[in-house]
């Protein structure tokens, strides 16, 4: 059935600007946009929708997911997580391959994709994972058919560790496409963790998980993957950057070497691991203010090209511990879009620049065909969000499987009040409107 939707007498952000307008959707496409409060589309609609001054955005691509499946679906599955992800605004995730098996060859690849056809409510992709022993299957891979390819520097699960000298070069010489890294020092945690349970016991407590995680871990590691993509001219993406130090590497709007940041590293700082303790706990640590609020400068500054959520849900039993023995990772994605409100609200970052980073930027870095952006024939990916509406978060709203939120008990002045996947109100004033609409794979302009 053709469907031809008018949004009106709304604040519409995009590509720097923000401004009264109207924005038609044709099916599943963005028709026109318009200036102006009383504008009129060349084609008339067949429903309108008075916004009364909410605010329409790109809908958020979050490049950097865990959804768990296959294999580890008692934490998160592709079902509840792009559930969450519609309620945050987020229409787009990129889907990282430390599930089981792993995404280290093209069968594990053809699997994940079935799964999310089936299953996924947002669009999705899917990142390819490098080993020690897959170099074959990189140099074969079809780019269109992937985000990049993910390379765990440091400590990781499984066979994803790739640390050997020869084996990192290999893989920065010879990755067909953008190679986004996990850049942590293997050695130097592995005797950070040692000297602390000598001293503490077995299990030390949380706080010093960012000690034995630490700054210089981080450093060395990342200082690596830059000068080995300098070497061989490769398109290199850091995830996560959670130090000040490490921006050092990164240049103003880099085109060839960029970085992103994550929600814990920007939201969180060791001075709340006394209130929150394992909930914050996630790889690389949450570090000092002094960090955190580096990383919130750089936002501004085109050193930090990407924002991204990190997801990644355990359930609240594997939390249990310390530094050595408590799960890292953090459910994210639904309250990530609000978060970084909050943070413009601040005064941190412009509405604008928000956009840019989780919305523009993530479409041009990854080559995603026609998301990312309000353009009349791009997908009508959007997302309408509300100010000076205040909710707190409590366990009842959550939709991650693993029904829990580092973010519990706050209190946000932003609401998600619709969000429309490929033309389709998904997600309406807190109710899905149907949990059985697929996403679509992306597509990448290579």
């Amino acid at each position: 059935m053709h469907r031809r939707i008018l949004l009106k007498n709304a604040i519409l952000v995009n590509e720097g600007r923000q401004f009264l307008g109207a924005l038609l959707i044709d099916n599943d496409r963005i028709e026109q946009f318009l200036e102006g409060r009383d504008a009129q589309p060349t084609i008339p609609p067949q429903e309108t929708v008075d916004l009364d001054g909410a605010y329409i955005l790109p809908g958020v691509i979050d490049e950097h997911v865990h959804f768990r499946e296959p294999g580890l679906t008692a934490k998160a599955d592709f079902h509840t997580e792009s559930l969450a992800a519609a309620a945050g605004g987020v229409t787009t995730i990129l889907d990282m391959p430390n599930t089981l098996p792993t995404t280290t060859t093209p069968e594990a690849l053809e699997q994940k994709q079935a799964i999310a056809a089936s299953k996924c409510h947002v669009n999705y992709g899917f990142f390819f994972g490098a080993t020690l022993d897959n170099a074959d299957a990189l140099s074969q891979l079809d780019t269109r058919n992937i985000a990049g390819v993910k390379l765990f520097m440091g400590a990781s699960t499984g066979n994803m560790l790739v640390d050997d000298a020869e084996a990192l070069r290999h893989v920065f010489a010879n990755s067909p496409t953008i190679l986004v890294t996990h850049c942590e020092d293997t050695p130097t945690i592995s005797a950070n963790m040692k000297a602390y349970k000598e001293k503490f016991g077995a299990d030390p407590d949380v706080s010093y998980h960012p000690l034995i995680r630490s700054e210089a871990a981080c450093v060395e590691s990342t200082r690596l993957a830059v000068q080995l993509a300098n070497e061989y001219g490769t398109r290199l993406h850091v995830a996560h950057l959670s130090t000040a130090a490490e921006l050092e590497f990164f240049a103003p709007s880099g085109r060839q070497i960029t970085a992103e940041v994550c929600l814990p590293h920007l939201l969180f700082c060791d001075e709340d691991y006394k209130r929150l303790g394992t909930r914050i706990k996630c790889n690389p640590a949450v570090k000092t203010r002094a960090d955190r609020d580096a990383l919130r400068a750089a936002l501004n500054d085109g050193r930090i090209a990407t924002v991204a959520t990190d997801h990644a849900p355990h359930q609240i039993q594997d939390k249990v511990g310390g530094a050595a023995r408590a799960a890292s990772g953090m459910p994210m994605v639904q309250f990530s879009l609000i978060a970084m409100l909050e943070l413009v609200d601040r005064g941190v970052i412009s509405l604008p620049r928000l956009v840019e980073l989780m919305c523009h930027r993530p479409a041009s870095i990854f080559s995603i065909e026609n998301r990312g952006y309000l353009r009349e024939g791009y997908n009508a990916d959007l997302v309408v969000v509300r100010p000076e509406s205040p909710k707190t978060i409590t366990p009842n709203i959550i939709r991650s499987k693993c029904n829990w939120s580092p973010l519990e008990g706050r209190t946000m002045n932003w609401a998600v009040e619709k969000t429309y996947v490929n033309g389709f109100l998904l997600y309406n004033k807190g109710h899905m409107t149907d949990e059985h609409v697929p996403g679509r794979a992306v597509t990448y302009a290579r």
